[in-house]
């Protein structure tokens, strides 16, 4: 999950690096979406299958109750931002929405709570 936050992380840098050419009007580097797009698609499917992950191993692999800790409601709704993100910005990416600050704040948003998350999944650790 770390590895798929830090990629995230270059995902939302690339993404605002976007937005302050498109709010400074101001030349946009060749292939900075393109980049954005192959960054952040593996990145939020690896945290979606991380989030999967999370109770299958909570429940086998340590025999604890799924879903009974602040990690994990705090990681529901991480997925469920960084999910809004990604539709929205697949309309983006085929030029059906012009939503880009909804979409900057989603991920923005789902970036700040998988931080929060991650701090919180510290007293989980073995």
């Amino acid at each position: 999950m770390t590895a798929a936050v830090l990629a995230c992380g270059l995902a939302l840098r690339s993404g605002m690096a976007m937005r302050r050419s498109r709010r400074f009007r101001t030349r946009r580097a060749d292939g900075m979406r393109e980049r954005h797009v192959a960054i952040a698609k593996p990145a939020v499917a690896a945290i979606v299958l991380g989030f999967i992950g999370g109770p299958i191993s909570s429940l086998w692999l340590r025999d604890w109750e799924p879903l009974r800790s602040f990690h994990a409601w705090i990681g529901i709704t991480t997925a469920a931002l960084f999910i809004a993100a990604m539709l929205i910005g697949r309309r983006l990416e085929r030029r059906e929405s012009r939503a880009f600050d909804a979409h900057a704040l989603l991920g923005l948003l789902a970036m700040l709570a998988a931080l929060v998350a991650f701090v919180a999944g510290f007293v989980l650790l073995p």
